[in-house]
């Protein structure tokens, strides 16, 4: 149930708690009065007003590196072991057995359903691809994208293997990607031929007007370098589409001089960084003893480097984490412990709305006069009584009203999930 009732129409919400970086403004948390007129914040009071108590209002999320295809698949494929093999082969069998058009539609849209309950707006996801997976998954993707269209903005990325981007069928995968009006991906691992298949990507990319998105060196080996491999290519090739990474675990084992010459390189290139640290913290440095190292990249001196960062959910009950509801609090609140968010920089708030908006090129979500009132209340007062609690009581506004958040029932997918 919601901690409050809110009225309907114009209404004025008043002694609310915001951060100050989502009005443009320098500070953390300050208190003030937010008025909603027409879906919109108003920029005067209007309207019944309503005592708040203080409680923190944030923007409705923005979830920009999420796999909606695998989601949802552990009791009938868990990792057997916690590691990012054990992942692989369990989602390649599954995947090669059971990811029908009916199975994936079932599992994406009980995705959507739980995101949108916990206040999320736009979601990018990424799909496997390796063929025929990307005839099946992106078509129903597109039918989804219609369907959810005004609650959830939705963006598609093909998931395969750089080195198939050379293969021919590569080609008709970026014409699906394109088709979708998606964004083009791959993931990249050190391999001989890599700087040859990067540039061969972003000419594919730039012939059908692509934005890039990879997953990158998410392993903990130094030697591991395709961030900076990417952002050579970037530089080399001239590309001028949008370009975002993920994952990055392994800069945080590299040489802090050879990894801080590696930032200034995507700096200059303008290339987007997700940060995934729940998947990250669940499969990097797994082994018979107690791990040591968390895997998370290096948020801190990338913002220090002007390099836009956002956080996201990445996987959801998959070989590749088993755990997650999309809820973006949950990642605001571990990406916090995780990676000393506090105590730091006041502007993190924006790796959750703005940065990741823009990333995927949809319009931004502030807390200022004119922005749609797609809002998430929270009954706390500050970060730490918002870390503290599962919020489950919060309030999800979408054009001002707030909407119903019943969960879906896990019972719902049990009719795919027996293990022959």
């Amino acid at each position: 149930m919601d901690f409050i009732t809110l009225p309907t129409g114009d209404f004025t919400l008043k002694n609310v708690t915001l951060p100050a970086a989502l009005l443009g403004q320098d500070g953390d948390l300050i208190t003030t009065d937010m008025a909603l007129s027409g879906g919109r914040i108003a920029e005067a009071p209007i309207g019944p007003e309503v005592d708040m108590a203080r409680a923190i209002v944030l923007p409705a999320f923005v979830d920009m590196h999420t796999h909606l295809d695998k989601g949802h698949i552990w009791p009938r494929a868990a990792n057997p072991d916690g590691t990012f093999m054990g992942a692989l082969n369990a989602v390649g069998a599954d995947r090669s057995a059971r990811w029908t058009a009916e199975d994936v539609r079932a599992r994406m849209e009980f995705g959507l359903r739980a995101a949108y309950a916990h206040g999320t707006r736009a979601i990018r996801t990424h799909l496997d691809s390796i063929p025929p997976q990307h005839s099946i998954s992106f078509p129903v993707f597109e039918e989804l994208r219609e369907s959810w269209a005004g609650r959830i903005e939705l963006q598609a990325v093909n998931l395969v293997p750089c080195d198939m981007v050379a293969e021919p069928i590569f080609l008709e995968i970026a014409k699906t990607v394109a088709h979708a009006q998606g964004v083009l991906g791959a993931v990249t691992y050190p391999t001989p031929g890599l700087d040859d298949d990067l540039r061969l990507f972003f000419e594919i990319a730039t012939l059908h007007g692509r934005d890039a998105d990879f997953h990158v060196d998410e392993t903990l080996d130094p030697a591991s370098e395709t961030l900076r491999a990417i952002a050579l290519a970037v530089d080399e090739t001239g590309f001028e589409g949008r370009v975002t990474v993920g994952h990055c675990c392994s800069l945080s084992s590299q040489d802090p001089g050879r990894a801080e010459d590696t930032l200034g390189l995507v700096a200059a290139t303008g290339i987007h960084v997700v940060s995934l640290p729940m998947c990250n913290l669940y499969l990097q440095d797994r082994g018979p003893g107690t791990p040591r190292l968390r895997g998370i990249t290096l948020v801190h001196e990338m913002r220090d480097n002007a390099i836009p960062v956002s956080f996201a959910s990445d996987n959801t009950r998959d070989p590749f984490y088993a755990y997650g509801d999309l809820d973006m609090l949950e990642v605001m609140r571990q990406a916090t412990r995780i990676g000393h968010l506090d105590h730091s920089r006041s502007d993190w708030p924006l790796a959750f709305s703005a940065a990741p908006a823009a990333a995927m090129g949809i319009s931004p979500q502030t807390l200022a006069p004119g922005a749609s009132a797609d809002l998430v209340i929270f009954n706390a007062r500050d970060w730490t009584e918002l870390y503290a609690r599962p919020q489950s009581d919060r309030v999800v506004l979408r054009g001002g009203a707030a909407i119903d958040r019943t969960l879906p029932a896990y019972a719902e997918l049990d009719h795919l999930m027996e293990v022959s």
